[in-house]
């Protein structure tokens, strides 16, 4: 069986945003360590328009599936980026797009969390990334099987949450933490089952 990794950007208090979703003042905390981590641990994180700038020819290690909300999606989109993704399979939770702007990435309106069950059921393979945003999260909240966070040393306040869901404990455990030179913690969490 195949996983579903949500692997996320964050502040120290746990959001990945401002109130609108706008993530740039992390941005200040990509450092040459932060890029070669990426690079050599999740490389088919990095657009395939950058690919090629940040010195990535080797195939997907982790991952061969993306899933993200429109709002993730629409930051591409927005610039006529239609596959930001275009060495996985792409797929976009959206009820609002009615047609998907690029053949290769597929829109998912209805039955998000079978849909998400049929892909994480099918041999072979590499696992899938959960992109973003909080809504789509929270929707696949129950389908989550590992959380890989990288927490950068901010807090917000206020702003966009991990997982726009209600207040239900779900218990993880964790496993690998790496801290980088710019204060960067990345940890890795398994759902228990």
């Amino acid at each position: 069986m195949r996983k579903l990794t949500y692997l996320v950007a964050c502040s120290i208090d746990g959001f990945i945003g401002d109130p609108q979703g706008d993530a740039t003042s992390m941005y200040s905390f990509v450092t040459e360590e932060y890029l070669a981590f990426v690079n050599a641990e999740y490389p088919e994180t990095v657009p395939t328009q950058m690919r090629e700038a940040a010195g990535i020819d080797a195939g997907n290690k982790r991952f061969d599936t993306v899933i993200q909300g429109l709002g993730s999606y629409r930051v591409g989109l927005d610039v006529g980026i239609t596959s930001p993704y275009a060495h996985l399979r792409e797929y976009v939770a959206t009820r609002s797009l009615t047609e998907s702007p690029d053949p290769h990435v597929e829109l998912i309106a209805d039955d998000l969390v079978g849909r998400i069950r049929e892909l994480k059921a099918e041999e072979g393979g590499l696992d899938i990334w959960l992109c973003g945003g909080s809504t789509l999260a929270g929707e696949l909240i129950e389908e989550v099987d590992e959380l890989v966070i990288k927490t950068y040393p901010q807090v917000y306040g206020s702003g966009m949450p991990m997982f726009g869901a209600g207040f239900e404990p779900r218990d993880f455990e964790l496993g690998a933490v790496r801290a980088l030179d710019n204060g960067v913690l990345i940890r890795t969490y398994t759902r228990k089952r």
